[in-house]
């Protein structure tokens, strides 16, 4: 075993190589001076990354580490910093959304012919699960070169549809992140006494077949090495992120949606796959889970549970 000194020599030096790059993520895409996310960087990220690039060397094959985290959890942020910091560790990361698996929006059109009940694109049975096996099978065989699926959700006004895919070779970790990555069916008579907004025997019926549409999931998961939770210290707290979200799109000038609807979306949201009745209980799973991070109420990281060292 390394010890302490030895531990933070490693990470001062890797803190050093990855700063410049980190610097300007900081500034261009997140918008935010690089000392407000210094802490984060060391307590989290870095040790994270490390920790990453010694399992991928353990396994002897490419690792694929799932990323589960509701709307506003910082997905996409964690997924960019993990990349840059893997990189200087030489690593090749991919980033892969569950996004990314949506059906085409000419398959889609035909599963809301199907069940009127999907009129957004995200629950269970929206998604293409063979597209995600053949991806990561192709990954975890040193396949190369991949070619990874892409998501453009501005087509068709909103809508979404499948894009180009892009090319990558020799990929070393693939980082696969989205709103219910890893999430198991739950016992279905735990949606007699489901929270709102699952409240008439309608919605109870929706909840219980996107429990039922989980299964498919499974195979999916299966393909995980391990899973991180990005964990809200409350679930409600994603609404008001969303609301925040849209208010500053339209403050930008951009199109967004008004509260009423934002609300409507999000409580679509749930009552397919409620955090309460998913999420909670998987991360009390040690066996599920290998790292929580909660997520507070203003979005700063509050505990970490697991090992992120």
């Amino acid at each position: 075993m390394e010890n302490v000194d030895e531990v933070i020599e490693k990470r001062s030096h890797l803190l050093k190589s990855v700063l410049p790059a980190f610097n300007e993520f900081c500034q261009t895409s997140l918008g935010r001076e690089p000392k407000e996310m210094l802490q984060v960087l060391w307590d989290l990220w870095l040790p994270l990354g490390m920790k990453l690039a010694s399992q991928r060397q353990e396994l002897g094959r490419p690792l694929i580490q799932g990323i589960l985290g509701g709307q506003g959890t910082g997905k996409t942020t964690m997924c960019k910093v993990l990349g840059l910091i893997l990189n200087e560790l030489g690593y090749k990361t991919l980033s892969l959304s569950l996004d990314d698996l949506y059906k085409t929006y000419s398959e889609r059109l035909l599963l809301t012919q199907q069940d009127p009940r999907l009129i957004w694109r995200g629950p269970p049975g929206t998604h293409d699960i063979d597209l995600g096996l053949n991806v990561l099978d192709k990954i975890r065989e040193f396949q190369s070169p991949v070619m990874v699926p892409r998501f453009d959700k501005s087509a068709y006004k909103g809508a979404g549809d499948r894009t180009n895919p892009e090319i990558f070779t020799n990929i070393d970790i693939v980082l696969f992140e989205g709103w219910f990555v890893g999430v198991r069916p739950i016992d279905p008579d735990l949606f007699d006494t489901a929270p709102p907004p699952i409240v008439t025997e309608e919605d109870r019926a929706f909840a219980r077949d996107m429990n039922l549409r989980l299964h498919d999931y499974l195979p999916l998961w299966e393909r995980l090495d391990s899973l991180i939770v990005l964990y809200p210290s409350d679930y409600r707290c994603s609404l008001e992120w969303r609301k925040h979200a849209e208010h500053q799109m339209i403050a930008a000038g951009k199109s967004g949606m008004n509260d009423a609807d934002i609300e409507q979306f999000v409580n679509y949201f749930w009552r397919s796959l409620h955090p309460e009745l998913f999420i909670k209980p998987l991360v009390k799973d040690a066996t599920a889970v290998d790292l929580v991070i909660e997520i507070n109420s203003d979005r700063s990281i509050g505990q970490v549970y697991g090992e992120a060292n």
